[in-house]
């Protein structure tokens, strides 16, 4: 079984914007407990997603460092949502990378964020 939550379809970055079309796996492990019956995915998992894309573009490992604005705006079913868009803006400074981001359903916001993220 493919236990990975989501497949990266397309990724396009430049001038500090990607834009990445994501496919979420209904069959990832994670929905066993987040929620039986009722899958949704998590909001811990949005941030890993949003860290992994990051990661892929600049290449190196990186953590959160501050989270100042999370807003879970709406629920991900990845019985019924299989694919939603991630576009951030980033900015690097110094040791620090400075992310605006959301994820998106098509023309539904599910997810907005304001952070800073770092090497480890």
């Amino acid at each position: 079984m493919n236990d990975d939550l989501f497949k990266i379809d397309s990724l396009t970055y430049a001038d500090g914007v990607i834009k990445a079309d994501l496919s979420i796996n209904p069959d990832s492990s994670i929905f066993q407990g987040h929620f039986p019956g009722q899958p949704v995915v998590p909001g811990a998992c949005i941030l890993q997603i949003v860290k992994e894309v990051l990661e892929s573009v600049l290449r190196y490992p990186i953590r959160l460092k501050k989270a100042g604005n999370l807003k879970f705006i709406g629920m991900i079913d990845p019985s019924v949502t299989a694919s939603v868009q991630l576009e951030l803006s980033y900015k690097t400074e110094e040791a620090s990378t400075i992310v605006t981001g959301k994820l998106s359903d098509r023309d539904r916001i599910c997810f907005k964020m304001q952070g800073v993220f770092t090497k480890p």
